[in-house]
């Protein structure tokens, strides 16, 4: 296996006490413990710890929330909301989990996996 292909089976992490402001794309999976100001596009799983927090549209094939979301999270596959999540903004999924706890507030919409599609980057 090339070593190219070996660090895109890492997870990237954003620790507690980090902030990035600015767009993430990546192709592997994503942990955020810390602050991102800006967009994330990930091909694999984001998910957001019990203190991190997203300001910004979030594109993944799956997601697990238990932290703060301000903006628009679109999922291809399964987004899990955990009892600490809380999410203000438009969420567009295939599947959704949702513990007793959890908080959103805006718009849901769940579509087959045809309708919910991660948009091509031109």
């Amino acid at each position: 296996m090339r070593q190219q292909d070996q660090d895109a089976k890492l997870p990237n992490n954003i620790l507690t006490g980090t902030k990035i402001t600015g767009n993430i794309e990546t192709t592997g999976d994503f942990r955020i413990d810390g602050n991102i100001e800006g967009n994330v596009n990930s091909k694999g799983k984001v998910v957001i710890g019990a203190n991190g927090f997203i300001k910004g549209e979030v594109i993944c094939m799956n997601a697990e929330i238990s932290g703060t979301l301000e903006g628009k999270i679109i999922v291809t596959e399964l987004l899990s909301l955990k009892a600490t999540s809380k999410i203000t903004g438009e969420i567009k999924i295939g599947k959704l989990s949702i513990e007793p706890g959890a908080y959103f507030s805006g718009t849901c919409s769940m579509n087959n996996k045809n309708e919910t599609k991660i948009p091509d980057k031109k």
